[in-house]
């Protein structure tokens, strides 16, 4: 069989950690992936050497895909290949918006849907029989696959136990322009070391703010992998974010402030005070056993593979669908006012 096209589609920073152990696995099959990066919010400085990129749409039109490989909500539909959603996070199903306006929202973008675990999978499985022109297969998300291989970097020294503050950058549901003042006070105890990691569409100002407070005890960290991170950390302090998610599928306790989603948080501390933090943060930090259970149930539902091979199951569902073609799928909607949107902002206008 001739090799396999794959292209990586990437609009924020974050897509280069989500879309690497992909490219691994395509390479590692002795398939060929390339990247593309999509608007201006994206920087290019990320890419490595020994990466591929296709620098215009016309170039990637020329090299003619077989799949695109997408960790966002739309995909240009003028762009060559089967459409594959990724997914950028989690469902933390927030109080905020419907399910459909959400995680489940379908915007007739793709072909495929590759699920993270059984709570999103019958969701999109649902509105697959309600839609007809996709198709949905669990894999587990790849953006994890390191997550459940030995850290690469050296373990932290420091003997305190490590607390990782990660927000939000939505200004209704972000913790950290809230707990700038309370976060430098439980610093300045020297009783834990912390780092900080936010979404890169945080305010400057509340980045600003925090980077102020770096000392011995704080660490702010900006990168395009926040895996190393929540390798490091014993407890993280969240708010309403998908990273939450990432970091409780390790087993570890997650303290969050007016957390915003609905339906069950057993496997969550919530505080809505100031000043209840730092008990609540004492107590996640000595493993509790309801809390411990409460996390199990939830890993099961949301994320049940801990193999490191989501990326392996991706390909092959890819692979399977395209040796099938899509005779049994209706015709996607032709989405026009999206297309337009999206020829105008990659400045691309024919074919």
């Amino acid at each position: 069989m001739s090799q396999r096209r794959y292209l990586l589609y990437a609009e924020q920073d974050y897509a280069y950690a989500m879309l690497r152990p992909l490219q691994q696995a395509i390479l590692a099959r002795g398939d060929q992936a390339a990247w593309f990066l999509a608007g201006s919010q994206i920087h290019p400085a990320y890419i490595k050497a020994d990466e591929t990129r296709l620098p215009t749409v016309r170039a990637v039109c020329d090299w003619c895909p077989d799949a695109v490989l997408v960790p966002g909500n739309t995909v240009p539909s003028f762009i060559p290949g089967l459409k594959v959603d990724i997914f950028h996070g989690f469902n933390v199903a927030k109080a905020t918006r419907s399910d459909d306006r959400g995680h489940f929202n379908i915007r007739g973008c793709f072909d495929l849907y590759c699920t993270q675990g059984p709570n999103t999978t019958a969701g999109f499985v649902s509105r697959a029989r309600q839609h007809g022109y996709f198709e949905v297969v669990e894999t587990g998300w790849p953006a994890l696959d390191p997550l459940f291989q030995p850290a690469a970097e050296a373990q932290n020294e420091d003997p305190r136990p490590t607390i990782l503050f990660c927000s939000t950058f939505t200004p209704a549901l972000s913790a950290a322009p809230l707990l700038i003042d309370e976060i430098r006070r439980l610093r300045d105890t020297g009783r834990w070391r912390w780092l900080v990691q936010f979404h890169p569409k945080m305010a400057p100002e509340v980045v600003a703010a925090y980077q102020a407070l770096q000392n011995e005890h704080l660490r702010f960290v900006e990168t395009d992998n926040v895996i190393p991170l929540l390798q490091q950390a014993d407890v993280m302090l969240c708010d309403t974010s998908s990273v939450m998610t990432m970091f409780l599928l390790q087993r570890r306790p997650v303290v969050t402030f007016r957390n915003q989603t609905v339906g069950d948080r057993a496997h969550l501390l919530d505080v809505s005070r100031i000043e209840e933090l730092e008990a609540a943060l004492a107590n996640a930090l000595s493993r509790p056993a309801p809390l411990l259970a409460a996390i199990d149930g939830f890993i099961r539902q949301t994320h049940p593979y801990r193999d490191g091979r989501a990326s392996e199951r991706v390909l092959d569902a890819v692979e399977a669908r395209l040796a099938r073609g899509r005779g049994d799928l209706k015709a996607k909607p032709w989405n026009l006012l999206r297309t337009f949107k999206e020829r105008r902002k990659l400045g691309y206008w024919w074919p």
